[in-house]
């Protein structure tokens, strides 16, 4: 064989792999979106709980800048306080860059370790209906997918739309910003048929939340900047 025949036949067999693995992980995202259906949703009884405080709407955006030490601070005793206010507890998640990620697997899929999986549903979704986010992002679009693409790569609030329309959920945030304590995600072209509890730390780290009553026992997470 010949070494341009050769280079032909490795660049086409790179390409067949490349496309194998993509048709693998549409067929596991797409089990795992049927699994999602299927499983029980305790969001609703928390939104049940807190159905009298008033959300502020959505808007997608990329992640703002890092409180400062003291602010940050100041910003985790008032969501604890917040969380204490209505009976909720955190499941802690770890703080590795995919906590957004891991807290929504969590919601979804009552397992933080399928992170992976929400992340590349949640890029796919971001690729295929390019013009509804685009727009959010003050960056080449190309490099923003490529960024968020990566394990460890912080999700933001284009992401959380993003998840919202893909897995047809209403993203409820319990938040420490100082104006508001509740922000919901609504799907853009779809009637939620689930609702997804995170606490956001502003600018900082996501969580999963319950009840107090209803939160899951696990394993101890990494813990995250003040946590």
């Amino acid at each position: 064989m010949s070494e341009q025949q050769e280079r032909v036949s490795k660049s086409s067999s790179s390409s067949i792999s490349s496309s194998t693995q993509e048709s693998e992980e549409e067929v596991t995202i797409g089990t795992l979106i049927t699994e999602a259906t299927n499983t029980t949703n305790s969001g609703k009884s928390l939104g049940r709980r807190l159905s009298h405080l008033d959300s502020i709407p959505h808007t997608p955006r990329v992640n703002g800048k890092i409180p400062d030490f003291n602010n940050a601070t100041i910003d985790h005793e008032s969501l604890l306080e917040r969380l204490g206010t209505y009976g909720l507890a955190e499941y802690q998640i770890e703080g590795d860059g995919n906590c957004q990620f891991r807290a929504l697997a969590d919601q979804i899929f009552r397992n933080p370790d399928y992170h992976k999986h929400v992340r590349k549903a949640v890029v796919k979704q971001l690729k295929e209906f390019r013009k509804h986010y685009e727009g959010y992002v003050p960056m080449e679009y190309k490099v923003y997918l490529k960024k968020m693409k990566r394990s460890g790569e912080w999700g933001d609030h284009v992401t959380l739309q993003a998840a919202a329309d893909r897995f047809s959920a209403k993203i409820c945030l319990l938040t420490s910003f100082r104006d508001t304590c509740l922000v919901e995600i609504i799907p853009r072209d779809a009637t939620p048929t689930r609702e997804l509890w995170l606490s956001f730390w502003c600018e900082v780290h996501y969580n999963s939340l319950y009840a107090i009553e209803d939160l899951p026992t696990g394993k101890t997470k990494k813990k995250h900047w003040l946590f």
